[in-house]
Formats: structure tokens, sequence, C-alpha cells
């Protein structure tokens, strides 16, 4: 526990306590938008865009990097849009063609560019699956901007959310426009991810999108509180992922943020007061006993007869 002491592991664990924040924020967004595999697509799609940017500057600078992983991944999504208006596709088929071409494209690109002198210097394959730990001050306090403006986009329009995921007619009715929100949807989701990457990977970024905002839906039936469940789960799961990772040397930060929020997601799933299973199987005992007596008290008069 001595190495959470240092001033690294301090900004690490403050900036993927955040980061598990606005990830849980959004991924309720998303889950409520019902294109919970979209951020799994956009992550994926983020890969070139930080390879190109690095082939650019010819260093990780993390502004850089951020800016051309959120091109990379706003291209994605505009592809998806358009596979899924001017063909038959369906949006979960154009989110599965995207992640799959973008990421083998990123990774095709990460193989050159790992071939040339600095490549070999830049650690470029820790945005795969993340590296934390090499985060510097600077990196932070970028990532911490970024998130904070998230999370505030949510917060400030917690009512517009709340009418376009619920009832965009009747929002649209109001003179709220859909474009408008669906582009802020669009730009917070990205954002997010590529703030991320660095920390948790392309590949595990997802997960922490989408796990704290399911294990919020076990709890409670409020979208006001799922957004703060999820934005706990998420935080929490930031913080023990973190903490863990620093018990081993050379322990990857973001996979055990992963694993973190997995089991966050098993107690939600077992013992949630919402939809948990034993809160289930109690429920259907209760039934079956309140079904049971007013029979057995019908025989017991029917034998009385």
């Amino acid at each position: 526990m001595t190495l959470l002491l240092s001033p690294n592991a301090q900004w690490v664990l403050l900036s993927t306590l955040i980061l598990g924040m606005a990830s849980g924020m959004i991924g309720c967004l998303a889950y409520w938008k019902r294109q919970s595999l979209m951020s799994d697509a956009l992550s994926h799609a983020a890969l070139p865009g930080v390879v190109i940017a690095f082939a650019l500057i010819g260093t990780k600078f993390l502004p850089v990097i951020i800016a051309g992983a959120a091109v990379s991944a706003l291209i994605g999504a505009l592809l998806i849009q358009w596979i899924r208006s001017s063909s038959r596709i369906k949006e979960d088929t154009a989110m599965g063609i995207i992640l799959s071409v973008f990421f083998g494209l990123g990774i095709m690109l990460l193989t050159i560019v790992n071939r040339t002198a600095s490549g070999n210097q830049s650690g470029l394959d820790g945005f795969i699956f993340g590296q934390a730990a090499s985060m510097t001050r600077q990196d932070v306090y970028v990532m911490l901007f970024l998130a904070l403006i998230v999370m505030l986009v949510v917060f400030i329009a917690f009512k517009e959310w709340k009418l376009f995921l619920f009832d965009a007619d009747f929002a649209k009715g109001l003179g709220m426009s859909n474009r408008l929100m669906n582009g802020v949807y669009l730009a917070v989701l990205v954002l997010v991810i590529v703030i991320g990457i660095q920390a948790v990977g392309v590949i595990l970024m997802a997960a922490l999108l989408i796990i704290p905002a399911v294990s919020a839906r076990y709890w409670t039936h409020s979208f006001k509180w799922m957004i703060i469940l999820s934005a706990l789960f998420g935080g929490g799961a930031g913080m023990l992922g973190t903490m863990i990772s620093t018990l081993g040397k050379g322990w990857p930060t973001g996979p055990f943020i992963v694993v973190a929020s997995s089991a966050f997601f098993i107690f939600s799933l077992l013992f949630g007061a919402q939809k948990g299973l034993l809160i289930k199987a109690l429920q259907l005992r209760t039934q079956k006993k309140q079904l049971i007596r007013p029979w057995n008290a019908q025989v017991k008069l029917e034998k009385g007869d």
C-alpha cells in the first residue's frame, strides 16, 4: 500500500475515479438510448486516430492523441449512421462492421509505426489495453478537465436528457431539437471514450461504459438515481481496480478496473433491490404463499362441510 502514497499513484487514482464516474453517467444515456454497442464500436474506432496523431507529431502528446482519437471515433459514428440510413443493414450490424474494420486498420497502422525507430519507444501498445501508470500529471489534468465537462453536460441538461431519452416526440413538441440532442449525446460519448483509452484501453473502455449502468439498473427504476448509482459504481470500480493494480509489479490497471466493475455487477445481479435474483426469489416465494393460503382455506372449508 505504500505505492498508493506516491504522487503518481495518487494522480492515477484520482483520474480513474473521475473517469469511472463520467463513464457511468454517459453509460446510462447509452443504456436508455439502446446503444450500448455504440460505445464498443466507437472505442475501437478511436484506435486509428491515436496512431495517426502520433505519426504526425512524432510524440505521445495527450491532447493531440485525444483529438486524433475523437476525429476517428466521430468518423466511425458518421459511417454507422450512413450505413444504417442508406442501406437495409441494421444498426447493430453496422456497428459491428465499423468496429472490426477500424480496429483492424488501427492494428495495421500500429504495426507499421512500431517498426520505426521512434515507434518502439512510443508506448502506443498501451492504448489497446490501457496503461494508467504511464500517465503524467499533465495527462491527468487533461483527463480531469474533459471528464468534468462531460459530467456537467449531464448534470446541467438533466431534464432535457430525460425528455429526449424517454419521450422524444413530446420533447420535439416542446421545441427541443432532437438533432441537437443527438449531436450532444454523440459528442459526450466520444469524449468520455477518448479520454479513457489511455487508462483503460480501446478494448476495455466499452466495459466501463456498459457495466456500471447495467449494475445500477438492478437497484432502481428512477433515472436520476440510476445515473447517481452508475457514477458511484464506475468511480468505485476505477478506484478499486487502480488500488489492486498497485499491489503487483507491472499489473495493468485497465483489466483490474473491468474486473472490479464486474464484481459490482455480480453483487447487483444477486442482491439488487429491484431486479436482483434474491429479491425475485423472495417475491416469487411470497406470491406462492399468497396463492396457496386461499386454496388451503377452501380445502379445509370443504372438508368441514
